[in-house]
């Protein structure tokens, strides 16, 4: 697996002028302009998309259902039914504190 890949350097924007077998102390240009290019980038993540829904009352809830009464064959019977319907989704949420990212590419710890 990976045989047909090239042999030049990847950009990640994660990397440290360190990769690719280079002594850590030298710094190139081509470091210097992939530091550049991803200045904004961060192996950590403080915010998410929540999966928890407002309804029209302003309760908060990832499911919203409405006890319904059926009556059949003169027995009545409380069923539920799953609204979908006027639910605002809570949109981006900070986190407590700041996860690292599922496409760091360094391992953390080894076993």
């Amino acid at each position: 697996m990976g045989g047909s890949g090239s042999k030049t350097k990847g950009v990640w924007p994660f990397s440290s002028s360190g990769a690719g077998g280079e002594p850590p102390g030298e710094v190139t240009e081509q470091c210097l302009a992939r530091l550049r290019g991803f200045k904004n980038a961060t192996p950590f993540v403080y915010t998410r998309k929540s999966s928890l829904y407002f309804d029209e009352d302003g309760d908060l809830a990832h499911e919203f259902y409405e006890e319904t009464v059926v009556t059949k064959n003169g027995r009545k019977k409380a069923k539920l039914k799953r609204i979908q319907k006027n639910l605002i989704p809570q949109g981006i949420v900070n986190l407590d504190h700041p996860r690292i990212h599922v496409d760091f590419p360094v391992i953390l710890c080894e076993i």
